[in-house]
């Protein structure tokens, strides 16, 4: 039991339902998903002993109908859960919007392990069912007397607004500012990753410590559904114009004082921030620090490659099935060898060639040889992600740099908490929380204390 636990919480994080998103099935005399309990009285009725009484009963898209009917109906989707064994409980959904579909969450508890059944929905027909790592329910914001929240969107050109909240100590100030930008892939403003939610951590932690801090739902994660046809995207549409005006934003606010803007990047977003400060040396306000927090100056697929290979090496075995899964990843990212041989229209790992071509000819070393700026770099010694390969790559290229200050962690992985690189994804299942030593070394760089 505790090998097809492991094995399970390693793959998790990437495991793929049931996936197709399209246009809403015709029009028929079908229920819609409409409420959280429409969607869990759904999933009740999956995990339930008929299964098939769902088959034409409720609204589909057209591929999630065509993928459900080649899988044998609803009975076939069923089954694909069958691996977490028998179902213990089924707790109350909760709703929520990713990438502009209506987002339901349904949190499971299986014999073997928990997770949640996520369904995204468009004009009440299903969408997707994935499965994500075990949530248990929203976790409420935290009470405080000593910091308050402020909604405050960020404006994006030709799209709308990106969901942000101030999170500003009590008084008068004018109080520094540090802006978040999450890591890769669609995430909200809270970086939330299965029961972790490492900037609420980051930004509660500086409020309390006297610094204010902006986060916002990633652009990816509000707009995903348009962005996904453009087939010009680059790391600057998804990274450097909304934290450039954000820096702009953060100037005009009363109680921040526009002298001590930092820009903090954790993980791809930590990658981003040479990038970033390159595009500020433009902007009419500048940051005037960086903090970059797990970051890799390596190429994307060369991570993602050492990624797959040490989450394989943890499974007590791997299967004909799975193998298969990943020497189709890794003919993917064989592509990438030539990125230049891409045409427009190709993608790798569903992504674009444009974005990949931009990785390409970006050199973060380089990069952040030339930031001018104050810069604290931050790596967990547990981190699988992004290694101590990587912490020893920047500390080479500018670690002997007056405004650079370079500190690892003993014990603390990707997301900066305690945890063991040999657990894999499975450390995202838990409870837990930013070490404060790390909030307090922000804090003490962006004071100067």
């Amino acid at each position: 039991m505790k090998n097809m636990k492991r094995l399970l919480a390693v793959l998790l994080a990437g495991m793929l339902l049931l996936t197709a998103c399209g246009i809403a099935a015709a029009e028929q005399e079908v229920r819609k998903i409409e409420t959280a309990a429409d969607a869990e009285e759904w999933v009740t009725a999956l995990l339930g002993e008929h299964p098939e009484e769902l088959d034409g009963a409720w609204s589909m898209s057209a591929q999630m109908e065509a993928a459900v009917t080649k899988m044998g109906g609803s009975t076939g989707l069923a089954k694909g859960l069958a691996g977490l064994g028998e179902i213990r409980e089924i707790g109350a959904a909760y709703e929520g919007d990713v990438q502009g579909y209506k987002a339901y969450y349904i949190p499971c508890v299986f014999k073997a392990m928990s997770v949640d059944l996520v369904m995204l929905v468009q004009d009440g027909a299903i969408a997707s069912l994935t499965t994500g790592l075990y949530n248990g329910g929203r976790q409420a914001e935290t009470e405080s007397d000593v910091f308050d929240r402020v909604e405050l969107a960020l404006e994006v050109p030709g799209l709308g607004e990106l969901p942000g909240v101030l999170t500003v100590p009590k008084g008068n100030g004018p109080f520094p500012v540090v802006i978040l930008l999450q890591g890769s892939g669609s995430s909200d403003k809270d970086e939330t990753v299965g029961n972790l939610k490492p900037f609420r951590d980051i930004a509660e932690g500086l409020a309390e410590l006297g610094v204010a801090v902006y986060r916002f739902d990633k652009r990816s994660y509000v707009f995903g559904a348009a962005l996904a046809a453009k087939k010009d995207i680059t790391l600057k549409d998804e990274y450097l114009e909304d934290a450039v005006n954000a820096v702009q934003l953060m100037a005009k606010q009363e109680k921040i004082d526009p002298e001590r803007i930092f820009v903090l990047g954790h993980s791809l977003g930590g990658t981003a921030i040479p990038a970033v400060a390159r595009e500020l040396k433009e902007a009419p306000v500048k940051a005037c620090g960086f903090i970059m927090m797990a970051a890799s100056p390596r190429s994307l697929d060369e991570l993602m490659r050492e990624q797959y290979d040490f989450l394989y090496s943890l499974m007590p075995e791997v299967t004909e099935e799975q193998q298969a899964q990943k020497d189709m990843i890794f003919a993917e990212l064989d592509k990438l060898k030539n990125p230049d041989a891409l045409a427009e229209d190709d993608t790798v790992i569903g992504v674009y060639a444009s974005y990949w071509k931009w990785l390409a000819g970006y050199d973060a070393l380089q990069a952040a040889k030339e930031i001018t700026e104050p810069v604290l770099l931050l790596q967990g010694e547990e981190d699988y992600q992004a290694t101590m390969v990587d912490f020893a790559l920047w500390k080479e290229a500018v670690g002997d740099r007056d405004n650079w200050q370079l500190i690892s962690y003993p014990g603390l992985t990707h997301v900066f908490m305690p945890g063991e690189k040999t657990e894999g994804s499975a450390a995202y299942a838990r409870e837990g929380k930013v070490d404060m030593q790390v909030v307090r070394d922000i804090a003490g760089f962006v004071t100067g204390k």
